[in-house]
């Protein structure tokens, strides 16, 4: 077999994989390199694995709570650690074999281990350092490996890492990461969080419902910080109810560590520190790109903060050398990744009509209770940029579906733009609001005006009412609150 192709892609996470898919189906021989899990951090480490685990909790919340839905559970509902996470793991395991069925149905030849660039179309790969540990990710029958291969274009897809700040670097046992927090091997009786981006406010939820006394500690003023204010301001009410403790505006200055404990010394912005000892400490205070030992400073590879610097299309300012995904910069999602190399292939294939990703239009979703979505522009950078703005309101304790289900805390929050109509920002908190989201984006890339939103007949009863209600609302036309 011919060690030269068309396109080699580094990492198969979801960017890399779904690159990999498309450079085939237009006709490029392609080969994409992995040295660890097929499907990367997402498929083994992060979206989907968390999801199941956020799934048993809720469930569980659910039963803890039947009564008010007219039922009786004989004793008490408890959680089996060992058999929750097996779970998440068998839904991962289940995925990157979907994974490498894909790679094999589009023909794209897997080079198991470690990738360095010797030149922009040139890689040698060697044994991986991370061999895989998980018996149900064995490396793939028939892959290539250690080996210098060739394409003429060359897509870096990475990934990134956990972020660690100095001095409380994770240890694997009273400092977690996600990696960790994943896949505990038994349930503590209290955890601090540092940080309250979507990866720490879903680990808070998820261990809260699982009876732990959870401290969160964000640096900034508000939870989620990305998020719209008033939303932030709305799920922090929910989270506290359900027994959270969220400290803001607070860092955590240092960490002292116990034989089976850590106390974190946590330091308001008046200067006070507070001792909180618990059985662990979960770091989530962001991620960084995986750039080292990949040749790019050789190559004089452009990089800032720890990314790959590109351009619309993928495009390095190295001729042939291109990179996608959380690697190559913010917002680090999977489906931006996913996007972003869709645009860069097809860009290289010469396809028709490629115009660069409007990251201003790519959603974000948080998946802890409640649930946390949102697209474009907050109210304060709306406001920011100068905007004259209408902004809609609609709560889901008016909506008769979200009453139903038991779920009637929530809100949907639309913001125009009040010159031209456009939709520029949508934001939720609620039930189920990471489902809803996608009908806000849908409308802003096909530009949808307030008033076509408002003649779009909505079915009822249906959570999704609120969408318009919300519109319906930024123009004085509400008709259920």
């Amino acid at each position: 077999m011919s060690n030269a192709y068309d396109v080699i892609i580094i990492g198969s996470g979801p960017g890399g994989y779904v690159t990999a898919i498309r450079s085939a189906q237009l006709g490029l021989k392609t080969a994409i390199v992995e040295r660890e899990h097929l499907g990367g951090i997402c498929l083994n480490w992060g979206c989907i694995p968390t999801k199941a685990l956020l799934r048993s909790a809720e469930i569980l919340d659910h039963a803890n709570h039947a009564k008010s839905f007219g039922l009786t559970l004989e004793g008490k509902m408890t959680a089996d650690v060992k058999e929750v996470v097996a779970r998440s793991r068998g839904v991962s395991a289940r995925l990157t074999g979907g994974v490498a069925f894909l790679m094999k149905k589009n023909k794209v030849d897997v080079i198991w281990g470690e990738a360095k660039l010797t030149k922009a179309n040139e890689i040698v790969v060697s044994k991986s350092s991370k061999p895989v540990v998980e018996p149900q990710n064995p490396v793939p029958k028939g892959v290539l490996g250690e080996g210098t291969y060739s394409a003429k274009h060359i897509i870096v897809a990475t990934g990134a890492r956990p972020r660690a700040l100095p001095g409380i670097e994770p240890d694997g046992k009273l400092i977690w990461t996600y990696f960790e927090a994943m896949k505990p091997d038994f349930m503590p009786k209290s955890l601090v969080v540092m940080g309250s981006g979507a990866i720490g406010i879903e680990f808070a939820s998820f261990y809260r419902s699982m009876g732990v006394d959870v401290t969160v500690v964000e640096v900034m003023s508000q939870i989620m910080p990305v998020e719209d204010a008033e939303i932030s301001a709305f799920a922090r009410k929910q989270l506290e109810k359900r027994g959270l403790k969220i400290i803001t505006e607070a860092k955590v200055a240092k960490v002292e560590k116990g034989a089976n404990s850590i106390t974190a010394h946590v330091e308001t912005k008046d200067g006070k520190v507070n001792q909180i000892t618990a059985d662990r400490l979960i770091s989530a205070v962001g991620v960084q790109g995986n750039i080292e030992n990949l040749g790019l400073e050789a190559l004089g590879v452009k990089t800032d903060r720890g990314c790959i610097v590109i351009d619309g299309y993928g495009k390095t300012n190295v001729p042939g050398l291109y990179a996608i995904g959380d690697v190559a910069g913010p917002p680090m999602l999977a489906h931006k990744a996913e996007h972003e190399g869709v645009i860069c292939i097809e860009k290289i294939a010469g396809v028709p009509g490629v115009h660069p990703m409007e990251k201003s239009k790519i959603p974000g979703c948080t998946y802890c209770n409640p649930q946390v979505a949102s697209v474009g522009l907050t109210e304060a950078k709306a406001k920011a940029e100068g905007r004259d703005i209408r902004v809609g309101r609609f709560s889901f304790g008016a909506n008769g579906k979200a009453i139903a289900l038991g779920e009637d805390q929530g809100m949907v929050k639309v913001i125009f733009d009040k010159k031209s109509g456009e939709l520029i920002g949508a934001h939720m908190v609620g039930a189920e609001v990471t489902e809803l989201i996608q009908g806000f984006v849908v409308a802003m890339n096909l530009e949808t005006t307030e008033e076509e939103l408002m003649h779009t007949i909505f079915p009822h009863p249906t959570l999704s009412e609120m969408m318009k209600e919300a519109v319906l609302d930024a123009y004085g036309k509400v008709l259920n609150a």
